[in-house]
């Protein structure tokens, strides 16, 4: 059985690796991703909204 908790996980620091890798390696606008997925995590603490959350409970959960 899959796990919410570590598909999140998974989903936000594969995220965040990408854009790193590719403001390293290829333009610095890559780094928008990052501040995108940090924005997205900061505001769904306090709000308990997260659109990667909803995903998972429609596509992938079973």
């Amino acid at each position: 059985m899959r796990s919410k908790k570590k598909f999140m996980r998974r989903l936000a620091g594969t995220t965040i690796l990408t854009g790193f890798i590719g403001g390293w390696f290829v333009h610095p606008y890559f780094y928008l991703i990052d501040a995108f997925v940090g924005l997205n995590m900061w505001q769904s603490s306090f709000t308990d909204f997260c659109p990667p959350e909803m995903f998972y409970e429609e596509y992938i959960a079973e």
